[in-house]
């Protein structure tokens, strides 16, 4: 990535490079293609641009005091324009706080996202694959499912809250071309073992209200993976059809965006 000082909040692409600010002003001419200008008015919207015949959610072209957001100020520039009910600043301050490892935890421990900072992306990339699975046609138009931008964003990026804290790291040996070498590895250390979704809307709730649609959604998000009665996982999919959408989105992070390390 190449940035320069920001003027009218250009981005651009070149090879495998993104380009910032007048960097990317002064090839616009050549590149006219995959350069964007006046990007940053569309911070917090759910926006896309195509580049490549690919579409990409302007959150990951967005641009702050002439640097690339990190995935940290993402999820907290989200988190404050769409998340406005009260209670939210304090959960906000307690997933920023020394408390919480959520913007530092693995996803899992062998699977996707199975690195520092793996939980962090994972949970903004179902965000984007949320909003949009939520604009087709046939789930608007055909079943008149509408959801609110302040329930998708705290559905997406508060689905799985309850891996925070729950994640050790530890060391085992690993042969290496003939050599034992001491790695690091992932394993589950859970001081609050109150299930998976039910733990994440339990941690919320002590924040702020939850809709029961949002409840359920982040409760059943797993969906039928759950160790559950498979009755209540259909139901709860039947009455609050944002939970089928959150665990869609779920899923398409987990298996196509992330995959297995």
């Amino acid at each position: 990535m190449i940035v320069g000082k920001v003027v009218g909040s250009v981005v651009s692409t070149r090879k495998n490079e993104r380009l910032i600010g007048q960097t990317a002003k002064r090839q616009a001419v050549t590149n006219y293609k995959k350069t964007i200008s006046s990007i940053k008015r569309e911070m917090g919207t759910d926006h896309t641009v195509s580049i490549d015949d690919k579409k990409y959610n302007c959150i990951y072209m967005l641009i702050t005091k002439g640097k690339a957001m990190t995935n940290k100020e993402r999820f907290i520039e989200i988190f404050r324009s769409k998340i406005k009910r009260e209670g939210a600043e304090k959960l906000l301050d307690y997933i920023c706080s020394s408390g919480s490892d959520f913007f530092t935890a693995p996803a899992s421990t062998r699977f996707h996202g199975a690195y520092e900072g793996g939980l962090l992306e994972h949970s903004l990339n179902v965000y984007e694959c949320l909003c949009d699975f939520v604009k087709r046609p046939r789930f608007r138009e055909k079943y008149g499912f509408t959801f609110s931008e302040e329930s998708l964003a705290i559905a997406a990026l508060l689905h799985d809250l309850c891996k925070t804290n729950f994640y050790k790291t530890e060391m085992r040996n690993v042969k290496k071309n003939g050599v034992w070498e001491s790695v690091p590895y992932y394993t589950i250390e859970d001081n609050l073992p109150y299930g998976h979704g039910e733990k994440s809307v339990y941690i919320i709730s002590g924040f702020m209200k939850l809709t029961r649609e949002e409840a359920f959604a982040i409760r059943y998000h797993m969906g039928f993976a759950e160790d559950e009665n498979k009755r209540n996982v259909g139901k709860s999919f039947e009455l609050y059809p944002l939970g089928f959408a959150l665990h869609m989105a779920d899923m398409e992070a987990t298996y196509f965006l992330e995959g297995k390390d």
